[in-house]
């Protein structure tokens, strides 16, 4: 019995050490805002990355940017770069950092910072534009998971 248990263990221990996941205030900058090392362990997959660029609930990357390559998606945007090509101009690393907190590259930048918990200028609660004490338990809009993702489908962008 002792076996079983033991074995149990050391196999769980195993998944969790497979699915870890380096926490918003954790990630490691680089001077440039960059990100060199990924989020997870797990690689991104270009197609959830689409997923979630055009999902409203998500990312909604298209409310904001045009992408030519996702000529399916209804009513992008043109206040923000478009997206087609980005990866012949940026590196994966600087594409992970513009996703996470694009302000450390472009500080003039009005695009939220996708995997960041603070600090903030001023939350809102809900769509009062009342400001709120800061809550203790933020979460991102995206997981670390979804990031690797969007990154990875923004690397199939290329000219």
């Amino acid at each position: 019995m002792q076996r079983i248990f033991l074995l149990t263990f050391v196999v769980a221990g195993i998944g969790a050490a497979a699915m870890a996941e380096i926490a918003p205030d954790q990630v490691l900058w680089a001077e440039d805002g960059s990100i060199q090392e990924s989020l997870t362990d797990t690689p991104g997959n270009p197609d959830e990355g689409e997923v979630i660029m055009a999902t409203n609930a998500l990312g909604n990357c298209v409310a904001c940017h045009a992408v030519e390559a996702m000529p399916d998606v209804p009513f992008q945007g043109n206040i923000a770069p478009q997206l087609d090509g980005v990866a012949d101009r940026w590196t994966e690393a600087e594409l992970r950092g513009i996703v996470v907190d694009a302000k450390r590259i472009f500080p003039e930048s009005f695009m939220p910072g996708m995997y960041k918990v603070g600090p903030f200028i001023r939350p809102g609660v809900a769509y009062t534009a009342k400001p709120p004490e800061m809550p203790e338990d933020i979460k991102p809009i995206l997981s670390a998971q979804q990031v690797e993702d969007v990154v990875a489908y923004l690397m199939t962008l290329s000219e």
